[in-house]
This record gives C-alpha cells, sequence and structure tokens, in this order.
C-alpha cells in the first residue's frame, strides 16, 4: 500500500462524526482504482435512520485525468424528505450547495467537484391507496481531495465534511458555533 494512501486512510479513520451519525468501515469497490478505502454511515434519530450514505476513497499512483489528480472522493447520501419539499425548483441547487458548504466549512481543499441530485416521489394507488405519500433526496459526488501545504489531503475534514451533509439532509440543524458535539464512535454496530 502506497505510504500517502496509508497516510489519507488513517486520516479519514480519525474523523469525528455527530452523535446521530453512525459510521463504519464497509468493502470498497476493487476495479475503479488500484487503491480504495471506504465508510458507510447512517443516520438515527430517536432510534430511527432517517438518512445514509458512504463515502469512498479512491487512490491512482498513475494519476487519472478526469480527477485532476491522484486521489478521488465519491459519496453517496440518500434521505426521506417532506414531500411538499420534492416540487421545490431550487432543491437540487440547494442539495448541491450543502456539499460545497460543507466542504467549504470544514476547510476540505477540493476540485473537480461533479455529481448530481436526484428527487424521489412516491404515491400509492389501489389497495396500497392509504400509504402516505413519500420523498427522497439523493446525492451522489465526486470531487479531488487537493494537498495542503505540509502535503496531507485532510481526509478527515472531507470524512467531516461528508458527515455534515448527511445531517443537513435529513433536517438536523446545524451545531451552534463555539458548541461542539459529543462525537459518536466508530463501528458502534458491532458493540
Amino acid at each position: 500500500m502506497p505510504e500517502p494512501f496509508r497516510a489519507a486512510v488513517a486520516d479519514m479513520r480519525a474523523a469525528r462524526m455527530r452523535p446521530e451519525v453512525l459510521c463504519e468501515e464497509m468493502p470498497a469497490p476493487q476495479r475503479i482504482a488500484p487503491w480504495a478505502s471506504a465508510l458507510s454511515a447512517d443516520v438515527t434519530v430517536d432510534g430511527t435512520d432517517v438518512g445514509t450514505g458512504r463515502i469512498i476513497l479512491l487512490h491512482d499512483p498513475a494519476g487519472n485525468d478526469a480527477w485532476e489528480g491522484t486521489f478521488r472522493c465519491v459519496a453517496y447520501v440518500r434521505a426521506e424528505i417532506d414531500p411538499e419539499l420534492i416540487t421545490d425548483p431550487m432543491l437540487a441547487a440547494v442539495g448541491w450547495s450543502w456539499l460545497t458548504e460543507a466542504l467549504d466549512a470544514h476547510g476540505a481543499s477540493y476540485a473537480a467537484a461533479s455529481g448530481t441530485v436526484t428527487r424521489v416521489a412516491t404515491e400509492s394507488f389501489g389497495g396500497m391507496g392509504d400509504e402516505e405519500a413519500t420523498a427522497q433526496l439523493e446525492l451522489r459526488a465526486s470531487w479531488t481531495p487537493v494537498e495542503d501545504e505540509d502535503g496531507s489531503l485532510g481526509m478527515a475534514a472531507h470524512v467531516e465534511a461528508w458527515g455534515e451533509l448527511l445531517c443537513t439532509t435529513v433536517g438536523l440543524p446545524p451545531v451552534p458555533e463555539g458548541v461542539t458535539a459529543m462525537p459518536s464512535r466508530r463501528g458502534q454496530r458491532g458493540q
């Protein structure tokens, strides 16, 4: 394992998440890049899972022109939203801004960001007609983490920004400035 990738993975594991975010390692895809590491998370409020996501760090020491670098973050977030929001024409743009604002707020330097925001509405009919309408927001994104002056990618900041994106998408209020949330412990499910 190349040392830059080993250091980046160690930094990913050092990320601190809000207590509502239950985060653990998951198998990473093997065919996208020579090296990969992945985390998955669920956002749980009052014992109910209200959102889910994953973040994958890819590394190709030879570089990738599309990435504009040798590393790439790939993230996914899905959350239930109020069905009335699904018709808001600004929802997708706002969803994308949640990602870029979270990266900026955590000081996660990045380049070549791209992705999609998908709105899904479900209505039931016939024998299922009494079920309430549901709606989901899905965000799929990728970006290239940029090294700081010390040569670090600052992957903890990228993972923490992804965790904030999860919380924002499910509608949790931001942690007030000057207040530190007690972080969750990694791997809580297995304990």
